[in-house]
């Protein structure tokens, strides 16, 4: 009895603070719904945005995440936002927000990702903006902000996606000084977008430096003035640079030869002059535009055949003279000329065994008089004003006109099936199925080609959604594409199709927040043959469960009972709840206490000791799972099974599901949860929740899609890891170790350390894994454990294998095994041959890279640019000194790494980039990350796509 009255008044005082307590993000974000229209309709019926409020992520009932791309939002954001400060993820994509940006966006710290893409916003873009430490991702394209650019963006040192494209910011590019920031001290910034607005005046010299990363330098379509800086052939990462559109004006710098590995350079309609510069040295450029500029009369340059991997030539007006070479249109993938309005002479001859990509050869408006056809009938050459369609007899000629587009505008044709009659709005999909697609255009900024007929280029971009959304395991059923063409800009427009699973016809909240924010976010990401992208959708209107009307607010009418009848109301159903509902009152009281089961003595230990890690029910995760589908296990391992997860807040987990009845790993599983629990570092993996119930025990950790080092040094993930990521991972991963050495408390030895136990999220930024054997010291003032010897075999310290003392001194031998893994990929012990041994008997200090060009991973890099190489092994080698008191501590390592990093010219502070950074990405998908013990990280549940380092 005495038992249920405790009950009844615990049960009291819950439902009391219930009815008053309101939690601060939660009114925040009521106030913030407040000031839009057109929110979910479960903001009205949910009292607790952390239970189940459509686009919003929490973590400890903070919320962390709101992505509400799509939804048809209207009205203003409010500054209360700034109140919500542990939010990392900020996206309101494709909306119909008006007003301007608060400046109390800069309280927001924590975020990582603010995208308002193609919103209504006005006004001036904040100088608080500056104050986002920590932030990734800043795409402001496609709204109105007008003023000026603050300089202040250039305090976010982490920042490495600017987009400000198609607003109408006037001003100069700000560059620092002495008393302010500026754009040049964004040296981890790989994209520059800044297309599409007023911004005037000269760029400045000092904006360029050889410390930036930049990849993408988009200025186009602007009013720039004055000359191009002889300081931009210092960016030799630049991989596409467009310049067009403004009134620059003086000689391109001859150090753009520097460039080589430009794809993309665009410097047309603008007033530049002198030569013709001269590109010999861009042997990698696809796509080259220098039209409607006064260079000096010039001979045609004879670096034209160099450039091997041109697709387009475009260079109108632009004073050329002379007579064009056969060996231009010998290179083997040119498919569009144009050299119009010059005063090209003689004959044309395009030979006979041109490239069989070649469409079109403009030369309208010069001086030819000859043209010798032969090779391919099918190539378009227009000769309209020049002399020879002068001559009795060519008046006529097919050449001697300008051909009408005969082009058929591509459209994705249906797969093998008969497109199905449709009612009003639905859409027959390419598998013949009705639906209502998520409809909008994709914006290519600088493709490589130029051919708009090539169905196959288009196709290969549809298999490239397509794979993405099934890899992603997004409610998409198929993608079609249609009509193809090129706006004023120059940009490579395409009309998108998404459809949703053919027994919903239409995407549910949840799915469609999903698909939009993998586009705003650019976690979907082409190839180099379509580059860089934006996003532009339609309106969706027909959301699954959309017409719900308007409910009453809970939240409020709950947040302001506090007595009377109401509350008399609410003990008395509590008496009653408690008095007649013995068993829902005891699984209640267990779900406060998962541990009230814990059995001391089936090998798990005492009760866990844990800090703010969430329990959940076996019926919970048996949910999120599909019932532990055979489509939802995503790996195995002695542990047990791994299960892809999705939670009702849409974050994406992994679940780790020991073997039914077995006591193996029960202390493995105790100590796990204990230390996740309590460490927490961006290279240490994150623990989601735990299960222990009905005889379950299972761990929920973050999802993860780039696997661990192990896969990536063999080529299972389906990228190159080079010198700088295999530094950068080395780097993280000691930083980690680091962590538990000196900053843990009490200290916490891994005792596990393995390329299989340190895993790649998608910025390739490196976390430890698998804390399972992981033994913690107790007292800061121990130096060693004694225990039993577990570990692997190849990287496990012999001074702890033969005297069963475990110290510190034991992760950083394994480390050692680590780092010459990530030089060699091979295995610690391979065909009997143990690493350490290989490599100390191979090496000769005396020469070049120790005389290790045998041993090293051949996909590692070319010997030139393996810059540290030397002091990397010297480092990898005092880790794995027979004895602990000859290894540095994992501090002196990690100060080691980045200086060898500072040798290389790498900023060892910066993370590996987002995954967009690289368009040449591709996941092989033959094999997933979960499928051995070493288990589970990821840096957020859509975070900037790779962000793939260049």
């Amino acid at each position: 009895m005495e038992a249920r009255i405790h009950q009844f008044l615990l049960f009291l005082f819950i439902c009391f603070w219930f009815s008053t307590a309101q939690n601060d993000d939660g009114t925040i974000l009521r106030a913030l719904k407040d000031s839009m229209d057109n929110t979910p309709p479960n903001w009205e019926d949910n009292p607790d945005p952390c239970s189940g409020w459509d686009g919003i992520r929490c973590r400890d009932s903070r919320v962390i995440s709101i992505t509400l791309a799509s939804m048809g939002l209207t009205g203003t954001l409010s500054g209360d936002i700034g109140q919500l400060t542990e939010l990392q993820i900020l996206d309101l994509s494709y909306n119909q927000l008006t007003g301007s940006l608060t400046p109390r966006i800069g309280d927001l710290k924590k975020l990582t990702n603010l995208l308002l893409v193609d919103c209504d916003f006005t006004g001036p873009l904040p100088e608080t903006l500056g104050n986002l430490e920590n932030l990734v991702f800043m795409s402001l394209n496609l709204n109105r902000f007008s003023g000026s650019i603050p300089p202040s963006i250039g305090n976010i040192s982490t920042l490495y996606w600017l987009d400000l494209a198609d607003n109408q910011l006037t001003g100069s590019i700000p560059v620092s000084s002495g008393t302010t920031p500026g754009l040049d001290m964004l040296t981890n910034a790989l994209h520059f977008h800044f297309g599409g607005n007023r911004i005037s005046g000269a760029i400045p010299e000092q904006l360029f430096h050889s410390n930036m990363k930049l990849i993408h330098l988009l200025f186009e379509n602007n009013q720039l003035t004055g000359t191009i800086p002889d300081t931009l052939g210092l960016v030799r990462t630049l991989e596409v640079v467009r310049l067009d559109r403004n009134a620059l004006t003086g000689n391109v710098p001859s150090n753009i030869n520097n460039l080589t590995g430009l794809f993309e350079l665009f410097l047309s309609n603008n007033l530049l002059t002198g030569p013709v510069p001269d590109l010999t040295g861009l042997t990698s450029l696809n796509y080259l535009d220098l039209s409607n500029n006064t260079f000096d009369q010039s001979d045609v340059p004879s670096w034209f055949s160099t450039l091997q991997s041109l697709t387009t030539l475009n260079m109108n007006r632009t004073s050329l003279v002379g007579r064009l070479p056969r060996d231009l249109f010998r290179i083997p993938n040119l498919q569009n000329v144009d050299l119009s309005d010059n005063r090209l002479n003689g004959s044309l001859d395009l030979g006979s065994s041109q490239s069989n990509q070649l469409q079109q050869v403009n030369l309208q408006n010069n001086q030819i008089d000859v043209f010798q056809q032969s090779g391919q009938n099918s190539i378009v050459v227009i000769l309209v004003g020049n002399p020879i369609c002068m001559e009795s007899g060519n008046t006529g000629a097919e050449f001697c006109s300008i051909p009408p587009n005969t082009d058929t505008p591509y459209s994705t044709q249906p797969n093998s099936c008969t497109p199905t009659s449709c009612r009003s709005g639905q859409i027959s999909s390419p598998n013949c199925r009705c639906a209502y697609p998520y409809t909008g255009s994709l914006f290519f900024r600088a493709p490589s080609f130029s051919d708009l007929g090539n169905s196959a280029i288009y196709e290969a971009l549809r298999s490239q959604l397509n794979d993405f959304y099934r890899s992603t395991q997004m409610p998409v059923d198929t993608v079609s594409l249609r009509d193809p063409s090129k706006t004023l800009d120059g940009y490579l427009r395409i009309i998108v199709q998404i459809f949703p699973f053919a027994d919903n016809q239409r995407f549910n909240r949840t799915g469609l927040l999903d698909v939009g924010f993998s586009l705003s976010n650019q976690t979907f990401k082409p190839n180099n043959t379509f580059g860089t992208y934006f996003f532009q959708a339609a309106n969706y209107d027909f959301t699954a469960g959309a017409s719900g009307g308007n409910s009453s607010n809970t939240g409020v009418i709950i947040g302001s009972v506090v007595g009377g009848c109401v509350l008399v109301a609410i003990l008395v159903l509590a008496g009653i709840y408690v008095l007649r509902k013995k068993d829902s009152a005891e699984r209640t009281t267990h779900e406060s206490s998962p541990f009230a089961l814990w059995d001391e003595n089936n090998g798990s230990g005492a009760v866990p000791q844990l800090k703010g890690t969430k329990a959940f029910s076996f019926e919970e995760l048996s949910k999120y799972t599909n019932n532990f589908s055979e489509i939802n296990n995503i790996g195995t391992g002695g542990y047990g099974m791994v299960y892809k997860g999705s939670l009702p807040n849409g974050q994406l987990v992994a679940i780790k599901r020991a073997t039914r009845g077995s006591t193996q790993g029960g202390l493995e599983f105790k100590t796990e949860i204990e230390l996740l629990s309590r460490v927490h570092h961006k290279n240490l993996v994150s623990l989601v929740g735990f299960c222990f119930d009905q005889g379950e025990q299972m761990l929920v950790y973050e999802f993860i899609v780039n696997g661990t080092v192990k896969d990536s040094l063999s080529g299972r993930s389906g990228f190159r890891l080079d010198w700088i990521r295999r530094l950068r991972i080395a780097l993280g991963s000691a930083k980690g170790l680091q962590y538990l050495h000196d900053l843990a408390d009490p200290p916490i030895i891994h005792r596990d350390v393995k390329t299989n136990n340190i895993l790649l999220d998608e910025r390739l930024v490196a976390k430890v894994a698998d804390f399972g054997l992981s033994k913690s010291l107790g007292d800061a003032n121990r130096t060693h454990v004694t225990t039993q010897v577990k570990g692997t075999m190849g990287y496990m310290d012999p001074e702890y294998y033969m005297t069963n003392q475990l110290t510190e001194k034991s992760d950083v031998y394994s480390f050692g095994v680590v780092l010459l893994e990530l030089i060699t990929a091979r295995n610690p012990i391979e065909k009997g041959k143990y690493i350490v041994r290989e490599v100390k008997e191979a090496m000769d200090r005396s020469k070049e890279l120790y005389n290790l060009q045998d041993v090293l991973d051949p996909t590692i890099g070319l010997s030139t640019q393996l810059k540290g190489l030397e002091r990397f092994v010297d480092i990898a080698l005092r880790c794995v000194e027979e004895t602990g008191d000859r290894r540095p501590t994992m501090s002196e390592v990690v100060k080691e790494i980045e200086s060898i990093m500072e040798v290389a010219g790498l900023n060892p502070n910066a993370e590996s980039a987002s995954n967009s950074a690289s368009y040449g990405y591709t996941n092989k998908g033959s094999e997933h990350p979960y499928t051995n013990d070493g288990l589970f990280a990821y840096s957020g549940d859509h975070f900037p796509a790779k962000l793939d380092p260049k």
